[in-house]
């Protein structure tokens, strides 16, 4: 019994949950909206090795040692999906027209500015990624990685799309097998887009620098209307388990072990015993916490609310000048309404009544940093878990993990405009059903629009990352020539690799709030999700639109509004 006892505590110690989609049947990976490749930081899993060396130290029967490797076995491995096309025999189905990824124009570069673009020192180096699609930019990047690496045999499948009959087949097989290429299978169908005769897969293995010279040869010729990657991953076997109402994200409140104070050495908390307790009183609020309930109200002690006033002056200081204009408008209408003060933290429950009067989002507490299914899931349902803890007070002005005074002050007066409320929301719908590879590039997009995000205004970037308005050292330096500022693309936004111990070395620049959602639609809708969902604000609930009758239903409720909107127009134009 003791020994059980003893190993709960260990489990408890490390925060360790399974993911919510493998508690129903969906072998996703452990994510964190701040960790690229890895689930915990090298230091998280050396001082995790030195507990469970003290509790072996400390054992003095075998079944609690039994126990301890239990207890240590409650990590889940980064697992990848097995996920192939159907066998050929299975009449494999090619993608409909509206499933096909984004299509890129035909180039027309020289022949020597192509081959300008393709080689390099070591005979290859990543195309340019304007204009291609995010599988293609992938392969390049892993392409240009070294010699070995461009040599790698890559199996691949390509749509291409003939303009001049199935006859024009002939030169794509003469093609890969100029480019040194093994055709797995090939599948033809009469295509249903006008001017385009037929659609036709072919599933190879190539080396990844021929692939890539294969697909800039196709893309050149007259007799193809298109022609795309796709990537085997594509093709998901099995849709993850997700929430289809607010109610549901009861069970979405599941932590990642990393910079817990507990564990992480160098977390500012780690020595210092009554900041570790407090921290885990308040993580048992946020987890006994159930949908419709009030959010508990917490009591903030006098060196809380030191640290609170230490970063709001600092962030009213530098709003003015270096914060987009929608961030500057809801921190000034926060002060109007005297939730932000400096002699006290807002609570959570008064910030969730003025975001739902705004935007109608809604807050739930959260006892720490969520897996990226579980925070993502939430926005689609217009809800921001934020936690309630404060940094603490040896950092004011940095901490490794997510606090109330980050969500405060970095998320939530932007969470009150709704055009950047529309695209938070968008990109939790995106979340739902994904398989875990997008899980991670949206949680990359993510990464570097919401939390560490730019926009222009009049000639001018401003600020509108929460990460980067609550860290006033990361936004100088975010706003400097000592980083690299990139145009906003979705596509290689998504894959480009992030670090989270350091100020980050590439920021993305968008044009707006609405040129930024624009290309984030597009570039969901290449995602391989084989269904659409839509929020119902009425009911809370998500529907996946995966009949005729819903479809119809939606449509019947679009004419609706599209007939008031039509008689608002008139209205207007009427004279006096």
């Amino acid at each position: 019994m003791m020994a059980v006892a003893a190993a709960q505590k260990n489990r408890e110690m490390f925060a360790i949950k399974k993911s919510y989609s493998i508690e129903n049947g969906y072998p996703s990976r452990r994510r964190s909206l701040v960790d690229d490749a890895r689930f915990e930081t090298l230091v998280t899993k050396q001082t995790k090795q030195s507990v469970l060396e003290e509790a072996r130290n400390k054992a003095n029967d075998a079944s609690l040692e039994e126990c301890i490797l239990q207890a240590k076995g409650e990590h889940v491995p980064n697992c990848e999906q097995n996920v192939e096309f159907k066998d050929e025999q299975a009449n494999l189905e090619l993608p409909m027209e509206n499933e096909y990824v984004q299509e890129s124009e035909p180039e027309t570069q020289s022949e020597t500015e192509q081959t300008q673009e393709m080689q390099g020192e070591g005979g290859y180096v990543a195309m340019n990624d304007y204009g291609l699609t995010e599988d293609e930019i992938l392969l390049a990047n892993a392409a240009s990685e070294s010699a070995e690496a461009e040599a790698a045999m890559q199996s691949a499948a390509l749509v291409v799309r003939l303009k001049e009959g199935i006859s024009s087949l002939g030169r794509i097989l003469k093609a890969i097998e100029t480019f040194h290429g093994s055709v797995q299978h090939v599948e033809s169908r009469q295509s249903r887009v006008e001017g385009v005769d037929h659609d036709v897969l072919i599933k190879l293995d190539m080396t990844r620098g021929n692939l890539l010279q294969l697909i800039r040869s196709l893309r050149q010729s007259g007799s193809f209307s298109s022609m795309n990657l796709l990537a085997e991953n594509n093709i998901s076997v099995k849709a993850p388990w997700f929430p289809k109402h607010a109610s549901e994200l009861d069970n979405c409140n599941h932590l990642m072990t990393k910079y817990e104070p507990d564990l992480d050495m160098n977390h500012p908390g780690f020595a210092d015993k009554v900041y570790r307790q407090r921290r885990k009183e308040i993580a048992e609020i946020a987890f006994a916490y159930k949908y419709g309930d009030p959010i508990p109200y917490i009591s903030y002690t006098d060196v809380e609310v030191k640290t609170w006033r230490s970063v709001f002056k600092t962030v009213q200081d530098l709003a003015p000048k270096h914060a987009c204009a929608e961030y500057r408008a809801a921190f000034q209408k926060l002060q109007d309404e005297q939730i932000f003060v400096d002699h006290r933290l807002p609570q959570l429950q008064e910030m969730s009544d003025f975001l739902r009067k705004n935007t109608g989002f809604s807050l739930r507490p959260a006892a720490g940093l969520l897996t990226a299914r579980d925070f993502l899931a939430s926005l689609a349902f217009r809800i921001f878990q934020s936690t309630q803890y404060v940094r603490h007070v040896n950092s004011p002005y940095h901490t490794p993990e997510p606090d109330s005074i980050h969500e405060l002050l970095g998320h939530m007066p932007l969470l009150a405009d709704p055009s950047f409320a529309q695209f938070s929301q968008e990109i939790g719908l995106a979340s739902l059903g994904a398989s875990d590879e997008e899980i991670e590039k949206l949680s990359t997009v993510y990464w570097f629009t919401v939390e560490f995000g730019l926009c222009k205004e009049h000639g001018q970037i401003k600020a509108y990352g929460a990460g980067l308005l609550s860290s006033y050292g990361e936004l100088l330096h975010a706003i400097s020539d000592k980083c690299e500022h990139r145009a906003f693309e979705p596509a290689s936004t998504a894959v480009q690799p992030y670090q989270d111990q350091e100020y980050q070395p590439i920021y993305y620049v968008a044009e707006s709030f609405e040129d930024a959602k624009d290309k984030f639609r597009r570039w969901v809708s290449t995602m391989s999700r084989p269904f659409e969902v839509r929020f119902n604000p009425h009911t809370e609930r998500v529907e996946v639109l995966d009949s005729v009758d819903k479809l119809e239903t939606l449509v019947h409720q679009m004419n609706t509004e599209i007939l008031h909107l039509t008689n608002a127009i008139q209205k207007l134009r009427r004279p006096f």
